[in-house]
């Protein structure tokens, strides 16, 4: 019941703060345009991909038309980012980490244990709205040619495994499968692991097969692509939020009229809490639908004092951002580390 009464807050705050698209409020030219997600069918960039185009069509009576295509229909995951900064489609919704082969500062969102562990989407609201690193990383992805819209919380990055995970050393020349990041690499280079950048389609058939040890991705992709199938634990270091980042090729997004550029903003940044709750209980419902399914499967949050240890060894890797974060980068860091603490102290966190 708790459930069903969080769902319905969440769609109730979704309308009351991105509103109910009103007919003859647009008045540009119509659009057809192509939305390629990074995730399949019924995953979060596609279901709030589909929310979007939706709200936009609504909102302009039709005129703005947006197909969306999710992972797999247009390319993998670094197809589909190339894509979108020749303008073979108008916009992606991807991550910090694939996104990263075009705007190496992002990655910084990829550095672990810069947000807090709880909150997080009202801490990315807060930036969003009204600091500094969000107009900072617009600049970065206007220069190769791509705007970014908001920062979306997906839940937090699970590693599963065959093995237990209960400290650093348990890490120890684990081959890991990560997203496409140079900086992720360090990350858990520095927890010990061996970490093999892998395409999300293959993942399944490199754990089944030993290519890989283990895999990082947040609940709902563990479940969806059925990576718990071939995996024994799932740990999580409360290192790193999953972050997802709607982004639209410039010369399109400078084409619309600035009323449907507020628009697509207001969309992305107000819907941010509420997917972020729409995303927690998405996630409690798969990791129940994974523990149903195999029950010898074990969850793990990691202690404290394991947490502390994996902490020292993450903060190692930050000043390599320096070098792998492009033009800029010590700016991006201090901007995003800033930002944090003041969204923080805003919302009520320590």
């Amino acid at each position: 019941m708790k459930k069903i009464l969080s769902i319905i807050l969440s769609i109730a705050f979704l309308f009351s703060v991105v509103g109910v698209a009103m007919a003859g409020e647009y008045t540009g030219k119509p659009i057809q345009a192509k939305l390629a997600s990074e995730e399949i069918e019924g995953d979060f960039m596609t279901v709030w991909a589909r929310n979007f185009s939706d709200h936009m069509k609504k909102w302009s009576d039709g005129k703005i038309d947006i197909t969306v295509y999710p992972y797999g229909t247009l390319g993998a995951t670094g197809d589909i980012n190339e894509l979108a900064q020749m303008g073979v489609v108008e916009f992606v919704f991807s991550d910090y980490a694939w996104i990263s082969s075009f705007v190496p500062q992002a990655q910084v969102l990829a550095l672990n244990y810069l947000f807090p562990t709880e909150k997080v989407p009202e801490v990315l609201y807060w930036m969003v709205k009204n600091g500094d690193f969000m107009p900072l990383l617009e600049k970065k992805f206007r220069k190769n040619g791509l705007v970014p819209m908001a920062i979306m919380y997906e839940g937090w990055q699970w590693v599963t495994s065959k093995k237990p995970i209960l400290k650093p050393a348990d890490m120890d020349g684990l081959k890991v499968r990560l997203m496409s990041s140079k900086l992720l690499v360090e990350d858990y280079k520095a927890y010990g692991a061996s970490p093999t950048p892998m395409s999300y389609g293959e993942v399944y058939s490199g754990l089944q097969m030993g290519l890989i040890d283990a895999q990082v991705n947040p609940l709902f992709a563990i479940y969806s692509m059925k990576f718990f199938e071939v995996q024994d634990y799932a740990t999580q270091l409360k290192s790193e939020p999953f972050l997802g980042i709607p982004t639209v090729n410039q010369a399109f997004f400078e084409s619309l009229t600035k009323d449907a550029q507020e628009e697509m903003r207001r969309f992305w940044v107000e819907s941010i809490i509420p997917a972020g709750t729409w995303i927690d209980n998405r996630n409690q419902s798969d990791m129940a639908k994974m523990k149903k399914a195999k029950p010898d499967l074990k969850f793990t949050v990691l202690e404290d004092d394991a947490i502390a240890e994996f902490k020292a060894k993450a903060e190692t890797v930050y000043p390599k951002f320096t070098n792998i974060g492009g033009e800029g980068a010590d700016e991006v860091l201090e901007t995003l580390l800033t930002d944090i603490q003041n969204a923080k102290a805003a919302v009520g966190l320590k």
